[in-house]
Parts: structure tokens; C-alpha cells; sequence
């Protein structure tokens, strides 16, 4: 199987390797020279050898008049409409030869590289990251889309970082400087579709999709053709090793209608990398399909937790949240039990969702308050630092510490910051019109949002306000959060870290409409118990002696039977004699 895209033989010279199944012929343009004939081979390939140095830029031609940058392009140097640039990663000096840290070890922050001003915004901010304790920064998708900015989902070339973010060296830059702070660091791919501008395989590789499979962004992406899975394959083994990226969490591969491609991924992956060098992979997954945390991937975003907690939170029950507005403590206490909510259940159009997950490690789930979608999937972006009392919030952030699942937190979080995050994008003209009325016609059936005029006050994607709106702002914040932070999160690296690998989880118990109380024996063989009330209401319950708690989040002083509005007692428990 070739290699997709161009890769350079020497100083002077690339291999070019296109599938063009639907073309005549093909050649590759570079700049300054006379255009290469590449040579038709079987299954649709078109490859060749020629003249070409790193910086050089180049296109493709299609039957001698359509010109397309390179789908496996490596750098775009004026965007998704202009040539494709060869790029040598490999000439980059890294300065530290870095293994990585085990799973169990992470707690991570997801973050959008254009709101914190690029890979040298970000790389600013590495030395206060690591000084929290998180242990890995999550970059949302850099693969380059239209425009200057985006979310990242609307990418239409994955091999090639994001132009407006800076060069590939500075990629690399920021992540070996990661390494250097001891973190981790991880990238969102999107496997399962292309945005709707800049993409021109419909045009000579339409066998790459499946029109008799619809997907929310169009006809499927056909992963039955192994010169397709090779494209998405190699994407991974690129960011992983020549960007050396330290893991992969993978977009909703529920729209991946073919579950053996991504345990062929991870084998692939798996089979890659150097022994000793630590690489997650982390699925996001609707289906809830508990077989794929046990064919090399590592852990799933558990938004069964996050639905069920913001439901608690906050009472909103629209849109997703239906499924967890009925006794949603006692959803909770599942997720905290045995990982998934829904294990087969029928969701709220009657379809059965998701496989028995309680066998699984705690450390197979990764759980959240909020991501970028839940946050700027809202029509105003708000997040729970303005939707619920900061007692709540601050109670359930030290469930999310101190749990012994894997925690992530949204860039801001960690100061507790009230900025929203919004949905935005770099659209034009009519695909620009689109976006923004789709945007609004979807909370067309929420209550707030049910006149036009109300839904007029929806940001427009394609402002540049509705981007810089978005930036964290370090100054509209709760007051103490980031102290908080730090507190809980040395409390986990010094009293749990230790004594997570073998950890399982021993239930939860539900107390009331909005209390718990959930336990778990760690790897050592002492229990972790949770206490938890997101009630305005005390709770009657028999605490653990004082001695014994490694955090409160009450700001009073509980009775041993009674757990306070708001408040989360975390409470490490010695092993007993009797504890196998």
C-alpha cells in the first residue's frame, strides 16, 4: 500500500502518491518547473518521482484541468484552496526524549489552539498548566480548515496544521516544550467526515464515500476500502510519530460504521510505537460500545456522566438532557458504578444504546463538567460557572478530581472562568448564510429561543466578535478557583495516584434526589469513598471520621451524619484486615 501524499527521498527529490480512482490521468505541478506525469497503477493510484526540496510548493491536476491541493498535504501555506507545501518533520531537532506517562496518571485539559493565540499562545501557557497538575493538554482539531478560524470539525485536509496556528516546526515546538514540562499532550481527529468547503474528493475519488450510508454531514466515508482506512490510518501514525503526539481522542466514531477499522487502528498504532513509550487513545462514542475499551484503546468520554451531573447542576432537561431528567442522582450513581449510563437502555426515540460496562476499569471512562461541546453547543455559549451556585460546581468539581476516573477539564475551568465559549467559524457568502441560520434554526424548539427575534440574539459564527468572545479572559473568573484547583489536584497526585492501577469500583449508593454516596477499592487494597450533595437541602448520612477525609468542599463544619448543601467529602479508608 502506497503512502498517501508526498514524501521527501533526499534533499532534492519526493515521492508523490495520489488515489484517484475516478481520473484519467494526473500530474503533480510544482513551482517553477514543468508539470511531472504521475504513473497510473492498480486499485487507482497515480505515483512519481520528482524534483522537489522541503518549502516547495506544489498541486495536483486532474485529466489535465482540475487543480487540487493534496489530500495528504502536510502544510497549506495560503489555505485549502491554494498549493500544497513538502514538509521534512523529520529535520526537526527534538530536545528531549520523551516516554510519556502512563494512563492512570492522566487528568487533562482540552483546549482551542486559535483562542489561546496559536502554538506560542498556548506554549505560554505551559509552565501555569503543569504548575496546576494537570498532566496533559487535549488540542482541539488543527487539521487546516477554511478561513483563520473554527472549531476545528470542519477540516478538509487532516494531514496539514492549521495554517493560522503557525508552522509545522512550531507544532513541533510547542510539543517538545510539552515534554519538557513533563505533560502530555493529545490531539482531537476527525475520522468521520470532511468540512463542506475546500473538499474535492467527491470530484476524482468518489469511491472514498458511500452514498447509500447518510451521515449529519452527508454521504459516509466508506472504511471498507483499504486504501481509505490506509489515509486515516497514516494520519494517526503521522501525528503520533513525527509530530510525536502523545495520544489520539478520536470524534464520534459513531458515525464510523465500521467498528473493525478502528481496532485496526489501534493495533496499527499499538504495533508503531516504541516499546516503553506510553501513547492514549480515547474514543468519543454515542453507541457506548464497551468491546472497543478492550481492543487497545485506552478510555471513552463518558457523556453519561457529564449529562446526568449538568442535569443535577443546573435542572435543564432540554435536547440531550431529556434522557437524564427522571431520578438523574440514580444515573449518576450508575456512572460512578459501573461507567455507562445506558447499557443497552432504550434513549429517549426508543433506541437501545450501549453494551454492559461495569467489568470495565474506572479508568476507562473520562469524566467531564463540560467540553467544547456541551459549553458552545449552547445557543450563548454559557458555562456552569453562570449556570449553577458556585458551592455546587465547586462540589462537583472535587468529584471530578477525586474520582478515580480519568478527569478532563475545559481550558478556563481551572480559574473557574465565566466567558463563554461560542460556536465560530470563517465562512463566506452563501455557505456563510447557511451556517449561521442552521445555527439558529436549531433552538428553534427551545422555550427561549421559540420567536425570531429571540433567536437573532444567537452570536453569528462567522463575526470575528463571536471568535474573540471566546478567548478566556483571566480576569472574569470565581474568586479562589484556580487555588481550588491546585488543592484537589495535589490531593490526587499525592494520596490516589499511587494507589489507582487495579482500582475497581464497589457502587454507589443514592441518599437523596440529589446525593450519593459512591466508594471504590484502590489498587492498595484501602477504599476511596465519595460523598456527594448537590441538594440546597442538608443530607443525613454517616460520614467518616475527620481524621480520615482528604477533602470537604463545605466552607462549614459537618456533623458526622449530616453532609452540608452543596458539599463533597472525599474520605480515603485504611484497608482492613479482612480486605482480600
Amino acid at each position: 500500500m502506497h503512502r498517501h501524499g508526498a514524501h521527501l527521498l533526499d534533499a532534492t527529490s519526493a515521492r508523490f502518491a495520489l488515489w484517484a480512482p475516478d481520473a484519467r490521468s494526473v500530474s503533480v505541478e510544482l513551482q517553477q518547473q514543468p508539470a511531472i506525469e504521475l504513473l497510473p497503477e492498480e486499485d487507482g493510484w497515480y505515483t512519481g518521482v520528482a524534483p522537489a526540496r522541503a518549502g516547495d510548493n506544489y498541486h495536483y491536476r486532474i485529466d489535465g484541468q482540475l487543480q487540487v491541493a493534496d489530500p495528504a498535504s502536510r502544510y497549506q501555506p495560503d489555505g485549502v484552496h491554494g498549493p500544497s507545501q513538502v514538509v521534512d518533520i523529520a529535520a526537526y531537532p527534538w530536545q528531549h526524549r520523551w516516554q510519556g506517562r502512563p494512563w492512570h496518571e492522566a487528568v487533562i485539559q482540552e483546549l482551542h489552539v486559535g483562542a489561546l493565540g496559536g502554538y506560542a499562545g498556548v506554549a505560554s501557557l505551559l509552565p501555569r498548566v503543569a504548575a496546576t497538575g494537570i498532566t496533559a493538554i487535549e488540542l482541539m482539531p488543527i487539521g487546516q480548515f477554511p478561513g483563520a478560524r473554527n472549531w476545528g470539525y470542519d477540516g478538509v485536509l487532516p494531514f496539514a496544521a492549521q495554517r493560522s496556528y503557525g508552522t509545522p516546526q512550531q507544532l513541533c515546538q510547542l510539543i517538545d516544550q510539552a515534554h519538557g514540562h513533563g505533560l502530555m499532550v493529545m490531539l482531537d481527529v476527525v475520522y468521520n467526515h470532511f468540512g463542506p468547503d475546500g473538499n474535492y474528493l467527491h470530484q476524482y475519488a468518489s469511491p472514498f464515500f458511500r452514498e447509500d450510508r447518510q451521515t449529519p454531514w452527508g454521504a459516509a466515508i466508506d472504511f471498507r476500502r483499504p486504501q481509505v482506512r490506509e489515509y486515516f490510518i497514516q494520519n494517526a501514525l503521522m501525528w503520533l510519530c513525527e509530530y510525536r503526539f502523545d495520544g489520539l481522542r478520536l470524534d464520534a466514531v459513531h458515525a464510523i460504521d465500521q467498528p473493525d477499522f478502528l481496532v485496526e487502528l489501534a493495533q496499527r498504532v499499538r504495533a508503531a510505537v516504541e516499546p516503553g513509550r506510553h501513547v492514549w487513545l480515547v474514543l468519543e462514542n454515542e453507541h457506548n460500545q464497551a468491546f472497543l475499551l478492550e481492543q487497545g484503546f485506552d478510555a471513552q468520554w463518558n457523556d453519561d456522566g457529564h449529562n446526568a451531573l449538568h442535569v443535577l447542576l443546573t435542572g435543564e432537561t432540554e435536547g440531550y438532557y431529556e434522557d437524564y431528567k427522571h431520578r438523574p442522582i440514580d444515573k449518576l450513581a450508575r456512572c460512578l458504578g459501573e461507567g455507562f449510563v445506558f447499557q443497552g437502555e432504550a434513549n429517549r426515540h426508543g433506541q437501545p444504546r450501549g453494551e454492559p460496562s461495569g467489568h470495565l476499569a474506572p479508568s476507562a471512562f473520562v469524566l467531564f463538567l463540560q467540553n467544547h461541546d456541551q459549553i458552545g453547543n449552547r445557543a450563548l455559549g454559557e458555562r456552569l460557572s453562570v449556570l449553577c451556585p458556585p458551592a455546587a460546581l465547586r462540589a462537583a468539581t472535587a468529584l471530578l478530581l477525586l474520582s478515580p476516573m480519568i478527569p478532563l477539564l475545559f481550558m478556563g475551568d481551572d480559574d473557574g472562568s465565566r466567558t463563554p465559549f461560542l460556536f465560530f467559524t470563517d465562512f463566506h457568502d452563501e455557505l456563510a448564510d447557511a451556517v449561521r441560520e442552521g445555527r439558529r434554526g436549531e433552538f428553534a424548539h427551545f422555550p427561549a429561543f421559540a420567536d425570531p427575534e429571540q433567536r437573532a440574539r444567537i452570536p453569528d459564527p462567522n463575526a470575528l466578535q463571536t471568535f474573540e468572545r471566546s478567548r478566556p479572559d483571566r480576569h472574569d473568573v470565581l474568586a479562589g478557583w484556580h487555588g481550588l484547583y491546585q488543592q484537589l489536584l495535589t490531593i490526587r497526585r499525592q494520596q490516589l495516584l499511587p494507589r489507582l492501577p487495579g482500582t475497581r469500583a464497589l457502587g454507589a449508593k443514592v441518599l437523596g434526589a440529589k446525593a450519593l454516596s459512591a466508594s471504590w477499592r484502590l489498587g492498595d487494597g484501602s477504599t476511596l469513598r465519595i460523598d456527594l450533595n448537590l441538594a440546597d437541602q442538608p443530607q443525613p448520612v454517616a460520614l467518616p471520621p475527620a481524621g480520615l477525609r482528604l477533602f470537604d468542599s463545605s466552607a462549614d463544619a459537618h456533623p458526622d451524619d449530616t453532609l452540608s448543601p452543596y458539599s463533597c467529602v472525599a474520605s480515603l479508608l485504611p484497608r482492613s484486615p479482612e480486605t482480600p
